[in-house]
């Protein structure tokens, strides 16, 4: 999985993110056509892992600007695609980060990015939802994108706002939920349209509560 990764990315920098380098997807379609070549053969999901997509950069940009937020704490980057928004939280002082896919090829990039940035990141390759939480900090970076992923994740992260903090960064995806949710920042994203409807994404970070 390693050499499929190397062989269809190059090292590259997210637009918000500069400080982390990442194996990204330059050009779009043979990335996508080699993965639909190998999803045929092996059942991997699409390449979600090889673009920097606008929620987890965001995260990563608060977390380098602001490192007192994850210092010293233990941190679960979910559906972390990449590992942008963990590698930013090792970079930052975090006194342990994981990482969870259920994408084995993220699993895998995940390992390349974060030994590709010097810092300690533990992938964790398992739906962590139901998971007694362990840790002190979640972050969710665009995972209201479809409504059978939103209905699966939201109670159970609801459940973990009761007793740690959860970010969800969002930059307007349909299934975001309209309540519970308490503004931390927002940021213009360069995109492409390519993957987005628009060049520039107006992406929000927020701490979600507990539904009342």
């Amino acid at each position: 999985m390693n050499d499929f990764i190397i062989a269809h990315t190059a090292i590259a920098t997210a637009p918000l993110v500069p400080e982390i380098r990442l194996h990204l997807a330059t050009d779009i379609t043979p990335i996508w056509q080699a993965s639909e070549d190998w999803l045929q053969k092996t059942g991997i999901e699409p390449p979600f892992w090889a673009f920097a997509w606008p929620g987890g950069q965001v995260i990563a940009r608060h977390v380098l600007d602001h490192p007192e937020t994850v210092a010293g704490r233990r941190v679960l980057d979910f559906a972390a695609g990449g590992g942008i928004a963990a590698i930013a939280c090792a970079r930052a002082g975090a006194a342990h980060v994981e990482a969870a896919e259920i994408d084995p090829l993220a699993i895998a990039a995940i390992g390349i990015n974060a030994a590709l940035n010097e810092v300690a990141v533990s992938p964790l390759a398992q739906d962590v939802v139901g998971a007694a939480a362990r840790w002190d900090l979640i972050l969710c970076g665009d995972v209201c994108y479809e409504a059978p992923m939103t209905r699966h994740i939201l109670p159970w992260l609801r459940t973990m706002a009761a007793t740690i903090e959860v970010w969800v960064a969002d930059p307007g995806r349909a299934y975001l939920p309209a309540d519970g949710l308490v503004e931390i920042g927002s940021w213009n994203v360069e995109t492409s349209l390519e993957l987005e409807d628009r060049t520039m994404r107006p992406t929000r970070l927020f701490r979600l509560q507990l539904e009342r």
